[in-house]
C-alpha cells in the first residue's frame, strides 16, 4: 500500500485562523515540513553518507517559536524580499512610500510581510499549495494582489517552491524563502561546508547592504568556487566579518538546466543544489541570527549556525532601472521557482 506523501497535524491558532503543520514523504522515507504560518519551510529531513536522516535547515518544534522569531526561518518572504532604499519607490509615476523597518530603509516588507501571515491551504495531488489575498495599500505596496505559493517534494529529493503573483494595479512581486541550511545537521557552525557559486558579477552595495546601482566583478573576496565558508569570514586579525551578498546569475545557465549554486559539507557527505529562474543570488552567512526559543538542536540559534541562498530579484531592484525588473503588471501572471536538490557523497 502506498504511504500517504502528504499529512497534516495541527498547530495553533494565529489571527483567529487555522495553523496546520505539514509533512510531505517521499518513498524514500525522506520528507519536508512545512506550515501555513509564513507559508515557511518547517524542516527538510535527508540522509548522510551513512544513510542517518536528520534536520538540514533550522526550524523550530513549534509553531511558538516562528511567532517569537525575528530572523524569518524559513518563511516566503514577500511582497518585496531584501531592502528598499529609503523605503521608497516610483511607479507609474508615483511615489509608493513604505515601512522603515532597517534603518531609514525598508526590508522584507516590513511588518505587513508574508513571513507573519497565515495563508490557506489546499493539496494538488502531491503538490502543497499556499494562497494568500494581500489587500491594495498593505504594506504601502500598491494592488490587490493574490499570491500562491507552491511546495512539491519529490523522490530524488528535490524541493521545488513555485511562487505565482496576480494583480489588479502595477505593482512589485519578488517573493523568496529565507532557509537557513547546516547540512552538519547541528555539529557546527557553518564554516567546513564548501560552497561553489556559479556566478561572475555581484551586485555592489554599501556598508548598510544597499546597492549602489553598479554590478562588478565577483573577485577573490567574493568568489566562491568550492571554497570553504570559513576561508571568507575570518579577516588577518582574527575577526569574523559576515557577508550578505547579492550575485548576478547567468541566465544561460540557468537555460542549459545548471545549477546557480552547490553546498557540500565533508563531514555528512551532504550536498545541496539550487535551480532558479529568478536573475539573482543572495548569500547570507547568518551573522545577526538570533532567537529566542530552542530550535531542533535544543538551543537557541545563534550567529553562523546556518546560511541563506536566497533567489531573488536585485536588491533595491525598483530604484535602479538598469536592474531586472521585479514589477508585475496588472492583470499579468507571475511565476518564479526556486529547486533545492539534495544529494550525498562519500
Amino acid at each position: 500500500m502506498q504511504q500517504q506523501r502528504i499529512s497534516k497535524i495541527p498547530w495553533g491558532i494565529v489571527d483567529d485562523k487555522e495553523v496546520c503543520c505539514f509533512k510531505i514523504i517521499n518513498q524514500n522515507g525522506e520528507f519536508i515540513e512545512v506550515t501555513n504560518y509564513g507559508a515557511t519551510l518547517v524542516s527538510v529531513c535527508v540522509r548522510d553518507k551513512e544513510g542517518k536522516i536528520e534536520h538540514v535547515i533550522l526550524g523550530f518544534p513549534a509553531l511558538q517559536g516562528y511567532i517569537n522569531d525575528q530572523s524569518y526561518l524559513g518563511s516566503t518572504i514577500g511582497r518585496f524580499a531584501n531592502r528598499i532604499g529609503k523605503a521608497t519607490f516610483n511607479l507609474d509615476g508615483k511615489k509608493i512610500e513604505l515601512e522603515q523597518n532597517d534603518g531609514p530603509n525598508s526590508n522584507h516588507s516590513g511588518s505587513s510581510g508574508f513571513h507573519k501571515k497565515v495563508f490557506d491551504y489546499q493539496t494538488r495531488g502531491d503538490i502543497l499549495i499556499f494562497s494568500l489575498f494581500s489587500a491594495d495599500g498593505e504594506g504601502g505596496f500598491p494592488g490587490n494582489l493574490k499570491v500562491e505559493v507552491h511546495y512539491h517534494w519529490n523522490d530524488e529529493n528535490e524541493l521545488k517552491i513555485d511562487y505565482y503573483g496576480q494583480t489588479d494595479q502595477n505593482t512589485l512581486f519578488n517573493l523568496t524563502n529565507h532557509s537557513y541550511f547546516d547540512l552538519s545537521s547541528g555539529r557546527g557552525q557553518i564554516f567546513d561546508h564548501r560552497l561553489s557559486v556559479f556566478s561572475d558579477q555581484i551586485v555592489q552595495a554599501g556598508p548598510d547592504y544597499m546597492p549602489t546601482g553598479e554590478l562588478v566583478a565577483a573577485d577573490e573576496t567574493y568568489a566562491f568556487t568550492d571554497t570553504r565558508i570559513e576561508d571568507k569570514l575570518f579577516q588577518a586579525d582574527g575577526s569574523i566579518k559576515g557577508l550578505n551578498i547579492c550575485y548576478v546569475l547567468d541566465s544561460e545557465r540557468q537555460k542549459s538546466g545548471l545549477p546557480a549554486a552547490i553546498l557540500f559539507e565533508p563531514a555528512s557527505g551532504r550536498e545541496l543544489s539550487l535551480y532558479t529562474s529568478y536573475p539573482g543570488l543572495m548569500l547570507y552567512t547568518g551573522d545577526y541570527l538570533n532567537t529566542i526559543d530552542p530550535g531542533f538542536n535544543g538551543n537557541p540559534y545563534k550567529p553562523l549556525d546556518g546560511m541563506c541562498l536566497e533567489a531573488q530579484f536585485f536588491p533595491d531592484s525598483p530604484n535602479h532601472p538598469a536592474f531586472p525588473s521585479a514589477e508585475l503588471r496588472a492583470g499579468e501572471l507571475a511565476h518564479h521557482y526556486i529547486i533545492f536538490k539534495f544529494d550525498t557523497h562519500k
